[in-house]
Order: structure tokens, then C-alpha cells, then sequence
């Protein structure tokens, strides 16, 4: 038994970053995944170069409540207010510009972070399983049993509104939903032959969870932390709609539509752009999604 484990081990088993690599690549057989993949890279162009392509300074007060297209009355000849400007006077188009750097910024390292923690929550819970597992599923459950947008507003209103606290409060209520999924699929893949090789060789236990199992579990984390991302985008952007994201005057897309969304009826302008540039970007991450799973599917 223990020489079949040994030669199904010999099997070297790829890592993340090739696998993710492989992903990309598989992922032009799925033109729904790489509509997806196109949108997503949109904006995190719009990200990188915001100061770049932006035609005006996103705090600049110029020409209050101009309609798309209207021109700068005390600008250069050619300045024109493609998106129009707010009740402040700030261009529409450079603030939705800017304010894709702090979604681009905050929304992926506050679901990476709550990936670590989940992740090895459920390795530990799913591996060791006895007490271990009985006291991170209590403590998963009951965070769970709290509406997500609740806690939230909770935590944010407790510690405070900060890119660094949207990040912790992203992490306390999602690491939960990840556990579990990491502690199901764990249950599943402790019982293959390479983990058994690799208890015969006496690996340590970490080493055969992140490196024998985690591995093997990609596939699903992967669609999963798509889908999770367009969460955590719409979630910044409910927060900022709140009154609880980023503080003002920072551009924020959500912070955008609450500022202006009493007046949409008169210069719809001010709360339809942000919206649409919130609602692309989530729909681009749920296209990618659907595209790596069906890939995962194909495999």
C-alpha cells in the first residue's frame, strides 16, 4: 500500500503559478471568459495609468452640474466634459478614472488576505479534523449567521471607515465562507495516495497541506475567488454609498452615487456613469468566473 502511495507521489504535481498560468491560456477556449478577462483588464489599465489618462484633476471644483459633452467654459480651447461634472464641479470622467485605483487596489488585497486566513483555517480544520475542526466550524458558523451587510456596517462603524479597516472588515466576514469550502474539499483530498506517501516520508503537516493538498484544490478556489472578488467590489462600492467607505475627498464609486443620487432625476449624468463603471467591473470578474469553470469542467 504504502509503495503504491510512493509511486503515485512520483507524479510530480504542478505548482500554483503554472497552473494559473495554464489557466490563462486555456482560457481562450471560452469566449464568455475572455469577454470577461477583456473587461477586468480594462479597468485595471484605467487603474495603473489613472494620472495619465485622466483629463482633469478628480478634486478640481470647475464647472458645477455640466451635462456629457459640454465644454469647459474657463479651460483651453478643446476641454470638454465627456462625462459632465457634479454638483461640486469635479469632472465625472476623471473621478470614475481615479476611483477605479482604489477599487483596483483595495478590493484584491482585501480578498487575497481573506483567502490566507480562510485557507488555512480550513487546511487545519479539514486535516486535523477532531477539536480543531469542531472549534473553527463554531466560530465560522457563527460569524456566518450574521447578515453579511449588517456586519459590515458594524465593524466599519466600530473601527472606523479606512481603506485598512474595509480590508479587515472584508476579512472578518468572508474568511468564514472560504473555510468551508477549503475544509470540504481538504476532507476529500487527505485520503489520496500522495498524502499518504507524503505521511510515509514524514512530511510535516503544513507541508503536506499547502504543498499535496492545496494544490489539488485550486479549480474551485480559483472560480470561487473570481466570484468573491466581484463580492468585495460591490461590497467597497455599498460601503462608499454608506457613508462608511473610503473618507471624503478620496473618488469612490459607491461615495460617487450617494452624493448625487438625489439628484439623478434632474442630471442623470452624475449617478448613472459610476454605477455603470461599478456594475462592468463586477460583471467582467463574473464572466471570468464562468469561463475558468468552464475549463475546470473540460479537465
Amino acid at each position: 500500500m504504502a509503495d503504491q502511495a510512493i509511486k503515485a507521489d512520483s507524479i510530480k504535481h504542478p505548482g500554483i503559478l503554472s497552473q494559473a498560468f495554464k489557466s490563462v491560456l486555456l482560457l481562450r477556449e471560452s469566449p464568455v471568459g475572455m469577454v470577461g478577462a477583456g473587461i477586468c483588464l480594462f479597468w485595471v489599465i484605467v487603474a495603473i495609468f489613472a494620472p495619465l489618462i485622466a483629463p482633469f484633476d478628480p478634486l478640481a471644483t470647475m464647472q458645477p452640474m455640466a451635462f456629457p459633452g459640454m465644454a469647459y467654459a474657463r479651460g483651453e480651447p478643446g476641454d470638454v466634459f465627456l462625462l459632465g461634472t457634479d454638483h461640486l464641479g469635479r469632472d465625472i470622467l476623471s473621478r470614475i478614472i481615479h476611483g477605479s485605483t482604489t477599487v483596483m487596489i483595495y478590493a484584491p488585497i482585501a480578498t487575497f488576505c481573506a483567502y490566507v486566513v480562510g485557507i488555512l483555517m480550513g487546511l487545519a480544520g479539514g486535516y486535523y479534523r477532531g477539536a480543531v475542526d469542531t472549534i473553527l466550524s463554531f466560530i465560522a458558523n457563527v460569524i456566518l449567521s450574521f447578515p453579511v451587510l449588517v456586519l459590515y456596517v458594524v465593524i466599519i462603524t466600530v473601527i472606523g471607515a479606512s481603506g485598512i479597516n474595509i480590508v479587515l472588515a472584508v476579512v472578518f466576514a468572508s474568511a468564514p465562507g472560504i473555510f468551508r469550502i477549503v475544509r470540504g474539499l481538504t476532507l476529500d483530498l487527505r485520503s489520496r495516495d500522495y498524502v499518504a506517501a507524503a505521511q510515509v516520508r514524514g512530511e510535516h503537516s503544513w507541508y503536506i497541506m499547502l504543498v499535496e493538498i492545496l494544490p489539488n484544490a485550486k479549480g474551485p478556489l480559483i472560480v470561487d475567488a473570481c466570484l468573491r472578488l466581484g463580492y468585495v467590489t460591490i461590497t467597497i462600492g455599498v460601503l462608499g454609498f454608506l457613508g462608511l467607505g473610503l473618507p471624503p475627498p478620496t473618488p469612490d464609486w459607491g461615495g460617487m452615487i450617494a452624493e448625487t443620487y438625489k439628484m439623478a432625476q434632474a442630471f442623470p449624468h452624475m449617478a448613472v456613469f459610476p454605477c455603470l463603471a461599478l456594475s462592468s467591473l463586477v460583471l467582467g470578474l463574473n464572466l471570468l468566473a464562468d469561463g475558468l469553470r468552464e475549463i475546470s469542467l473540460r479537465d
